[in-house]
């Protein structure tokens, strides 16, 4: 049945789809049209569904980037991917885990779509440049051009990743009692030279509007937040995006969560949500998955 083969690939869809458009919500819209269109089709007429569905969604993906290119480019403040809450395994794959952190989807937004969805199908997912070509409508040595200029800008700006952990953890929970005790110093000693804070309120909340970076004005600013908190409010923590991320929650409302890039012993980075529009499906755990091709990627 065609709703079988779908519902079997659909982790595997939903993170090529996230990966291409940094949105759960686009994601879930161009996973709704492609169902749509291969619920119309045959499936005894399909020889590989798994290949067919992939094409699929990449299409729709690529149509609906670039639609929302223009709209994200006004944008009011940092746009920030919307979260999304993975499983604590999804960090054992550390190809899987970098590409869906917050600094990687932060680059790939500076590519234009068709390197986007190169970058993504090749690097990631692992398929050939030829797969590629037949799923984008290329040549496949055009294929070829865009995957080396595409991996050259990503790799020129890429920062470094480590997966959530339990020691990333310990150095989490340091850093928030410090926040809570207004500890400034502390806080700096657990702070990268040149760590950065990006937030995304979306014009809906309050949130910086710019990136806040070194020590002492990110230690100034988190201890500034942690002052306009409610007594009421918990701090939860979770594993955002391959992240170690701690949710701020005020009765049954998330404020906002913020995901934390570590590095050698220190935060180099983190990411604040709180732009509700992005928040409202915060609570649901996306199973994702690769299903890399056993003959992938090995065309670079």
């Amino acid at each position: 049945m065609a709703e079988d083969a779908f519902t079997t690939h659909r982790p595997l869809l939903f993170t090529l789809a996230y990966e291409m458009l940094g949105s759960a919500a686009d994601a879930e819209d161009v996973l709704q049209d492609s169902y749509l269109r291969w619920s119309s089709v045959d499936p005894a007429t399909v020889e590989h569904p798994r290949a067919y569905l992939v094409r699929t969604v990449t299409r729709q993906a690529l149509n609906h980037l670039r639609a929302v290119k223009a709209r994200r480019e006004e944008y009011v403040g940092t746009w920030l991917p919307e979260p999304i809450r993975t499983a604590p395994e999804v960090s054992d794959d550390a190809i899987l885990a970098e590409s869906v952190s917050m600094a990687m989807m932060l680059v790939l937004e500076t590519l234009n779509p068709t390197e986007r969805a190169v970058f993504v199908l090749h690097d990631v997912f692992g398929y050939t440049h030829g797969e590629i070509a037949a799923s984008i409508g290329k040549a496949e040595a055009t294929v070829r051009q865009i995957a080396h200029r595409a991996r050259g800008h990503v790799h020129a700006r890429r920062r470094r990743f480590a997966p959530d952990s339990a020691d990333s953890r310990e150095i989490i929970q340091r850093f928030l009692l410090a926040a809570a005790t207004g500890e400034v110093h502390v806080l700096m000693d657990l702070l990268a030279p040149d760590v950065v804070v990006l937030s995304d309120g979306g014009g809906k909340v309050a949130a910086a509007r710019r990136p806040i970076v070194g020590p002492a004005e990110v230690a100034r600013f988190v201890c500034g937040v942690v002052r306009t908190s409610t007594a009421t409010t918990r701090t939860e923590s979770a594993t955002y995006n391959g992240m170690p991320a701690a949710r701020f929650v005020t009765g049954d409302a998330l404020d906002w969560l913020v995901a934390f890039e570590i590095h050698d012993g220190r935060i180099t980075g983190l990411y604040g949500m709180r732009n509700p529009d992005k928040l409202h499906r915060a609570d649901a755990v996306c199973p994702l998955d690769r299903g890399v091709p056993s003959r992938g990627n090995r065309d670079r």
